[in-house]
């Protein structure tokens, strides 16, 4: 196997060039933890659609409660992040 080689930038990043790619990264994220929220509701309503029972309801619940779980603790730590660049 090759040793990774990471290579200069030919203009160094300035600070306010990556706090702004570093706030840039955070928004992208945000974005893409919406679509999964929305993707989470839109399976709610197609459960509710096709359930036969109140077991595969519960299910469906636990699922999204699963997701949205995970998807708090990406936010808590994009948060921990934008904090981080406010300091500076």
């Amino acid at each position: 196997m090759s040793e990774l080689l990471i290579q200069k930038p030919i203009n160094p990043i300035d600070r306010t060039q990556a706090i702004a790619d570093i706030i840039e990264s955070i928004a992208l994220e945000e974005i893409g933890l919406a679509h999964i929220i929305k993707a989470e509701g839109d399976k709610i309503q197609k459960g509710v659609t096709l359930a036969t029972t109140i077991g595969e309801l519960v299910s469906v619940n636990a699922s999204v409660k699963d997701t949205l779980t995970n998807i708090i603790k990406l936010q808590m730590l994009l948060q921990f992040k934008l904090e981080e660049i406010a300091k500076f």
